[in-house]
Formats: C-alpha cells, sequence, structure tokens
C-alpha cells in the first residue's frame, strides 16, 4: 500500500520518528488511525446515547408527560429577576 501525505503531514511524522517516540513512520500512521478509529467508534456512541434519550422523551410525549415551556416567558423571569 502506498499513501500520499501532504509536506505538513510529512513534516509531523518526521518530527514523531525523530522525537524518539516512535521507531518509524509506519508505526506513527498506525498509531493515528487508532485514533481515529476511536474518536469514530467514539462518536457513533455519544450520537447513539442522544437517538436513545430522545426516543425516550419521544414516547414521555406521547404519554402525555410533559410540561408545558416559554422561552419567552423563561426569558422575562430572568430579565425581571436580574
Amino acid at each position: 500500500m502506498h499513501v500520499s501525505l501532504t509536506e505538513k503531514l510529512e513534516d509531523y511524522v518526521r518530527q514523531k520518528v525523530a522525537s524518539g517516540l516512535y521507531n518509524n513512520a509506519s508505526e506513527v500512521i498506525r498509531e493515528a488511525l487508532r485514533l481515529k478509529i476511536a474518536a469514530e467508534e467514539s462518536d457513533e456512541a455519544r450520537l447513539q446515547r442522544l437517538r436513545d434519550a430522545i426516543d425516550i422523551g419521544w414516547e414521555q410525549a406521547e404519554r402525555g408527560e410533559f410540561a408545558e415551556y416559554s422561552l419567552e416567558k423563561s426569558l422575562a423571569k430572568l430579565r425581571a429577576e436580574g
């Protein structure tokens, strides 16, 4: 496999290898890919938790378990208090 990098990314990889943290460029790239995969999995998990919470909210609303809310009234109350 051949991968092309921008000059900026090549410099970054070279710096990491030169720092002694990695033995070669392949190690830097593998670590970067592992971190990217972990971030995507974390993003997907957060998104799923949000979807689950929204579903719960919709179910509660359908059962009539909600409170009326007015942004205008809340802002007016804050202005009156402060």
